[in-house]
This record gives C-alpha cells, structure tokens and sequence, in this order.
C-alpha cells in the first residue's frame, strides 16, 4: 500500500486505543495485538496522559515499546502501521 492510501486509510480510521493516566505502559500489549490483525490502529492521547509532554514525543515513546511503526501524528492522535 502506498503511503497516499495509508494515509487515506487512517483518515477514516476509529481510534480503538486510548492512552489515559496510566500511561503509556498500559496499552503497549494490546497495541501489539491490534497490529498483528490490522494495517493501520490509531491512538489518542488523553489529557491525563500528556501532562508536560508533547504528543510527538509520547508518540515517539510508545513507538519505540511496539513491533509496529508510528506513521502519523496529528493533533492528539497517532496512528501506528
């Protein structure tokens, strides 16, 4: 898939993974998981979790616990692939 319709793809994509106050930790397992059975899995980052920090660099944390790869990060959302 090119990167234009993976791109599409997350526009139209749910957010099935939120990251809340415990952190990022809490949700790497079941990120894991939802990449083995899809392309594409968004995550939004909550207020609770973001605190001092960016969205990029939380983003950027998290992609570095997973076997995926983050593909976009817009507002508070990633979108991992």
């Amino acid at each position: 898939m090119s990167n234009e319709e993976l791109r599409r793809k997350a526009h139209e994509l749910d957010v099935t993974v939120w990251v809340g106050k415990g952190g990022i930790e809490s949700v790497v397992d079941e990120l894991n998981d939802q990449l083995q059975g899809n392309d594409l899995v968004k995550v939004k980052f909550l207020r609770a979790a973001r605190g001092g920090t960016s969205t990029e660099e939380l983003a950027e944390e998290l992609e570095d616990r997973i076997s995926g790869a983050l593909f976009d990060v817009r507002g508070n959302t990633a979108v991992y692939h």
